[in-house]
């Protein structure tokens, strides 16, 4: 039987290792990606002591040669990728956070990593993903980058200005509905995950949700099943039918 491999990048803590680990407990091989080596040596440490199967792999989505070496990796131990969870994510903002004070050299690093980042290494891995008999792509993005969500006068989320990370994961939600229009007619997934506002160091641990609550979104799109749907935002609260909602663009 063919070992199911899952990458996550940004593996090393927080949401990352959450989503790691809860694909371990599914009996998948788990990639973790690290941007520092030693972080992610010692989470591999720790999900192995929790009995996943797991390898940390040095992995700075910023960098081209990085990428490129992870996706040799890959195809030179495994042979395929099965899931690939874009996880690694930063936060930034100017001043106090008005678009007025935002600076282009702020919003040129968050989306060297939230954005082209992601895209990086999408490109670079999907070879192996095609390879795979029905592989998942999971774009961790935010309820933060929906324009409804966001220009609701109602909504709780009505008072955030700051442009750097909402648009970054604005233009996220775009990069995902695009790979799922080009992977149509495969059997390969491709959705954002709102893990929702959880407990982690991206905002000092003020969140309100678990990052093991958090993951569980990414999970269940790691896993969906051939008859879901593709190229949509969805949400940690549960619908009617006791599914993950979907959220506007």
């Amino acid at each position: 039987m063919t070992t199911t491999i899952a990458l996550v990048t940004g593996a090393n803590k927080g949401i990352g290792l959450a989503t790691a680990r809860q694909l371990g407990a599914r009996g998948m091989t788990v990639l973790v990606g690290a941007r520092d080596a030693a972080r992610g040596q010692q989470a591999e440490r720790e999900l192995r002591a929790g009995g996943a199967d797991a390898r940390s792999v040095p992995l700075d989505v910023t960098d081209e040669k990085s990428v490129a070496a992870v996706a040799e990796l890959v195809e030179r131990e495994y042979g395929h990728l099965d899931v690939l969870v874009n996880n690694a994510g930063i936060i930034r903002a100017d001043g106090s956070a008005l678009p007025s004070e935002t600076t282009l050299s702020t919003l040129r690093e968050v989306y060297e990593t939230n954005v082209f980042g992601v895209v990086a290494v999408t490109n670079a891995l999907l070879p192996l993903l095609r390879r795979a008999p029905a592989a998942r792509i999971v774009n961790v993005s935010s309820e933060v980058g929906s324009i409804a969500v966001m220009t609701d006068p109602e909504g709780a989320l009505f008072a955030l200005t700051s442009i750097p990370y909402p648009s970054s994961k604005t233009a996220l939600n775009m990069v995902t509905a695009m790979y799922a229009k080009e992977l149509r007619e495969t059997s390969i997934k491709v959705n954002a995950a709102n893990p929702g506002y959880c407990a982690t160091d991206l905002n000092h641990h003020s969140g309100f949700r678990t990052a093991e609550e958090g993951a569980e979104v990414s999970v269940h799109l790691a896993t969906l099943a051939p008859d879901a749907p593709s190229g949509l935002l969805w949400g940690y609260q549960m619908d009617a039918g006791g599914g993950y909602g979907v959220l506007p663009w």
